[in-house]
């Protein structure tokens, strides 16, 4: 006698849901420990949590259950967006190990956040190459672009200009843009001190902002414009990757890129 095996839709996705809302919080929880929750987009990782464990408790419960036409919305709508998902993903690694070209005329750091005691790591990978890549090309200038957030003590542009110096780049090479809050101001303010049409010009930001920046860049104008890779944390790669999904998704719908 045969035995037919059916699939219980419900009961996966009830472990599915509690497994993946249990992962969500952790890590929530486990970037609110080591890097604060000043980032407020952490907190989606929080909400998502709250948001697959309810409804796993619910299916639990027999409070909901999915209809068979209901599964295949759901199968569809998950396809769907796991494809964009993936696509965009691999739009944002594909800039990850940018490395710019030889003897630009300028390459602009973008601004993170700065500590009282000096740069943030994320901040500090990027000057630390910039700095590399000033030392190999010496005839390079650089634009620092960040201006002063509420709980920054100086300006973005002067701590970081203040790091390039004691690291032994000349002052006559940096030129600072210190009034920018978001990259495509770093990118507009800091087009006043080149000719975006002539000069060739890299962006030096962190592994999995390159393609967005280059991008934005690229839509306001610059015509010779390449990434400049700074490593970041894996640790923080997740969230990173997944906020860079969210805007380049925005981005793309309202036209910015």
């Amino acid at each position: 006698m045969e035995h037919k095996i059916t699939f219980d839709w419900n009961k996966s996705l009830k472990i599915f849901c509690l497994t993946a809302g249990g992962l969500c919080s952790f890590y929530f929880f486990i970037l609110a420990a080591f890097v604060g929750l000043a980032t407020k987009f952490n907190y989606i990782w929080l909400a998502m949590g709250v948001c697959l464990i309810l409804f796993g408790v619910l299916l639990t419960m027999k409070k909901i259950k999915l209809s068979k036409g209901m599964r295949k919305v759901f199968c569809f709508v998950l396809a769907a967006g796991m494809i964009i998902f993936l696509n965009v993903e691999g739009l944002i690694l594909s800039g990850f190990f940018e490395s710019g070209e030889e003897n630009l005329d300028y390459v602009i750091v973008l601004g993170a956040h700065m500590n009282a005691n000096g740069p943030s790591s994320t901040l500090k990978a990027r000057l630390d190459k910039a700095i590399d890549y000033l030392q190999e090309n010496p005839d390079t200038k650089v634009i620092v672009s960040g201006g002063q957030g509420s709980n920054e003590p100086i300006s973005e542009a002067q701590g970081m200009k203040n790091y390039l110096v004691q690291n032994g780049i000349a002052e006559d090479r940096i030129l600072m843009e210190d009034n920018s809050v978001n990259t495509n101001q770093n990118l507009k303010f800091s087009s006043e001190y080149i000719n975006i049409e002539e000069d060739t010009v890299g962006i030096v930001t962190s592994n999995f902002h390159i393609y967005r920046s280059v991008k934005l860049a690229e839509k306001q104008g610059y015509e010779n414009v390449c990434g400049i890779a700074a490593k970041s944390h894996n640790f923080l790669l997740p969230t990173n990757m997944l906020r860079e999904f969210a805007c380049i998704v925005y981005y793309e719908v309202t036209g910015a890129i």
